[in-house]
């Protein structure tokens, strides 16, 4: 096969990372949809844009596609959206490490910091608010703050999702790290949603040329 054939390609590793197979590449654009947290502590306020990655990939229909990928230390998912494709991402690390799945993911399949979008809570919004943004600082976040030091960049537009302050700064670390509360449970659904569909509307306007606000 010639090198522009393959390029239609991608290398994607199968379920047991024993073999990998060539599935067809997508002719319009990439992205990487990265939702960050720490691996093995799910349904926690920090894992979050872990929960939204999991919400995307239903609305997608590859929610049974997740594989891991060793490269990345992440597990990936693929998705078309319309001519677009998605590569969904959750890294298998702690929070603080994120940015490395997603420094190696962005440089196996090619992308610029712009075409990266990163997933997360936020201490000062309160749950149930969502706001995109595109590029800036980490705002104190150490996920998005690892990002930014392996992608070398601040490109990167980002969700963020509210999970609200407590009243206390010596709370906080217990905060992120616990499971929402049952009332906050009964919320997420909705919110997980929502926060899916601001990603694809998001996504769609800008592979279609469109400039969508932040």
């Amino acid at each position: 096969m010639s090198a522009s054939g393959l390029s239609r390609w991608v290398l994607w590793p199968g379920r047991a990372m024993s073999r990998c197979v060539l599935e067809p590449r997508s002719p319009g654009k990439r992205w990487l949809v990265a939702g960050l947290g720490n691996h093995g502590l799910p349904g926690t306020r920090h894992s979050v844009g872990m929960a939204v990655l999991g919400q995307l990939a239903r609305r997608l229909g590859v929610a049974e596609s997740w594989a891991r990928d060793q490269r990345c230390t992440a597990d990936l998912a693929l998705a078309p959206l319309g001519d677009a494709q998605l590569v969904l991402l959750r890294p298998r690390r702690l929070m603080n490490a994120n940015g490395w799945s997603v420094a190696q993911a962005a440089e196996l399949f090619g992308l610029t910091a712009e075409e990266v979008y990163l997933v997360h809570d936020e201490l000062d919004k309160p749950l149930g608010k969502l706001a995109l943004k595109l590029g800036g600082s980490a705002r104190g976040h150490n996920g998005v703050r690892s990002c930014i030091s392996c992608l070398n960049s601040s490109a990167m537009p980002r969700l963020r999702v509210g999970i609200g302050r407590p009243t206390h700064p010596s709370a906080v670390k217990a905060h992120v790290l616990s499971c929402f509360s049952p009332e906050e449970q009964e919320l997420l659904p909705l919110l997980l949603d929502r926060a899916a569909e601001l990603l694809l509307d998001h996504i769609r306007a800008r592979s279609q040329g469109a400039s969508p606000g932040s």
